[in-house]
């Protein structure tokens, strides 16, 4: 089966031949997209893990407004990286079963979060009072499709 169009023109753009082709390019870009995992899901598991009960002597307001900032900004550096890291090898990456899935696993993650911010918001101040059973379960979502879909990143190198 080969690979959609848009693909091979992402792949043969001057883009992805720099990406290919430059010393550095990869590796740095690569590097960042380290980076911007672990400043997405480092702070994202913390969050988590607070919203679902552990540490409770931590005030969920101000956490969650601390590791938000840190989860936003290694989302911020993750997209455009993962798009420059697409564009060397994006013929067959688009075809990968694993990187598919990762970005399925990415979307959940995201819609889960915008849901998360929309519905509990506003609940956060009173959370340990009355903890949202759904809300405890949309973290552990996250936790899980956020964990998968970074181990998932690591494992297109092997697919």
């Amino acid at each position: 089966m080969s690979a959609p169009q848009w693909a091979v023109v992402i792949e043969h753009s001057a883009l992805g031949a720099w990406m290919r082709g430059a010393e550095f390019a990869y590796p740095i870009v690569n590097v960042l997209h380290l980076l911007g995992l672990t400043l997405l899901i480092g702070p994202m598991l913390l969050l988590d893990l607070r919203l679902v009960g552990f540490a409770k002597h931590f005030p969920l307001l101000e956490v969650s407004a601390a590791l938000t900032r840190l989860s936003v900004l290694g989302l911020a550096i993750l997209l455009p990286t993962g798009v420059l890291l697409f564009t060397a090898d994006a013929g067959p990456l688009i075809q990968n079963p694993v990187l598919l899935t990762k970005l399925a696993l990415i979307a959940l993650a995201l819609l889960n979060a915008v849901a998360f911010r929309v519905m509990w918001q506003g609940r956060l101040a009173r959370w340990d009072q009355e903890p949202p059973i759904l809300g405890r379960a949309q973290a552990v979502l996250s936790m899980g499709a956020w964990l998968i879909a970074g181990g998932l990143g690591r494992w297109i190198a092997y697919s």
